[in-house]
């Protein structure tokens, strides 16, 4: 799940009732191929949920998933990162 492309593919399921495979090139900036190994690393991890329709898959969030990105969500809150925590000032690199 925290691979860059994955993460992307995840937030925009969170937004959506739904996506078809074919919408996640634009919110990855990688190729349909690359978009579909993802997605198969998710649907096997059972984050993610397909329905075939014709020739589109149409993705949408498993029924627990969003309740475990929150878990995880809330888990790893900045909030919850004490300023001498080394990872503290790696989190304020990655904010800059």
């Amino acid at each position: 799940m925290a691979e860059p492309t994955r993460l992307a593919i995840l937030r925009q399921l969170a937004a959506l009732p739904e996506v078809c495979a074919c919408d996640f090139t634009s919110c990855t900036g990688v190729t349909q191929p690359t978009v579909s190994h993802h997605l198969k690393v998710l649907r096997e991890a059972g984050w993610i949920v397909g329905e075939r329709r014709g020739t589109w898959i149409f993705y949408r969030l498993a029924p627990d998933a969003a309740r475990m990105l929150g878990t995880i969500a809330a888990s790893v809150s900045p909030a919850q990162i004490t300023p001498t925590d080394p990872s503290r000032r790696r989190l304020n690199v990655l904010q800059a």
